[in-house]
């Protein structure tokens, strides 16, 4: 069955709409996390150019075991000066300025800061600052951290329907009109409140966050996605940190700049 059946024949945009429905999502992590899908492990390593030295030497008991793998610690620093603004994970970063009426482009689809957030009177606090979007393809690591040390409330999930990444898919309508998504509401020592959000993709119907409401560390752990591609994105408030302005500068020739977690993307 190919995606261009899928988005361009109306049997098959039929069958799209029961294939990206949530349950099948999750049959689908289902089978990833057994022992049957190890299989498709040395062809993912393969076909998508990871190098594995680069990682931790475990016992993959499945398929994603081996996606959210373990990176050495050394491969990936976290810069420790306080005043210094890091990325909580790895991708292809693209920058905005939070002016009024922004639609952000996120994994094929578009949101308003309120619509992002289902939230107005929180996407109103961020008016002004700026809004960081972290995509991540499959052979990225897929774990991510905290950009400084704090405090957390619960973590906020938002259900959506999930679609393809593929290009083909953003041809013929546009997708992801509601992805799935989980934010949480950091209070960082140094950059005030912060929005962290984690958005999913097809086959990525499970957000992985370590913990709830509590208080947490500058490069600790927040979470993981399972198999698929996936997106981080992180709003700051009006003065909380200068973003590096080439970041900008990119993203308004449509260009995406490649960081790793740990990395400094901005100062106090």
């Amino acid at each position: 069955m190919t995606l261009e059946f899928l988005y361009h024949t109306r049997v098959g945009r039929v069958i799209l709409k029961m294939l990206v429905r949530p349950g099948l999502s999750k049959a689908c992590g289902k089978f990833m996390d057994t022992r049957a899908s190890k299989p498709l492990i040395k062809p993912f390593i393969k076909n998508n150019g990871i190098d594995m030295s680069e990682y931790m030497d475990e016992d993959y008991k499945c398929f994603n075991d081996c996606f959210c793998r373990h990176i050495k610690p050394e491969n990936r620093p976290v810069d420790m000066t306080p005043s210094n603004l890091v990325a909580p994970c790895d991708g292809l970063l693209s920058a905005y300025k939070i002016t009024d009426g922004l639609v952000v482009p996120v994994k094929g689809s578009k949101y308003s800061m309120k619509g992002l957030l289902r939230n107005e009177a929180l996407a109103r606090e961020f008016e002004g600052g700026t809004c960081l979007v972290f995509r991540l393809c499959v052979n990225h690591y897929h774990r991510y951290s905290y950009p400084d040390n704090g405090t957390k409330g619960e973590n906020i999930f938002i259900p959506g329907v999930l679609h393809t990444v593929r290009p083909i898919a953003l041809e013929a309508f546009p997708v992801f009109v509601e992805n799935s998504r989980e934010y949480t509401v950091l209070e960082t020592e140094n950059f005030g409140k912060v929005v962290q959000m984690e958005v999913g993709a097809m086959l990525v119907g499970k957000i992985s966050n370590n913990m709830g409401a509590g208080s947490f560390k500058r490069g600790e752990e927040k979470g993981k996605f399972l198999y698929g591609g996936s997106t981080i994105i992180m709003l700051l408030r009006e003065g909380a940190a200068d973003v590096r302005e080439s970041l900008f500068d990119a993203t308004s020739r449509q260009e995406e700049t490649p960081v790793k977690m740990g990395e400094v993307i901005g100062t106090k």
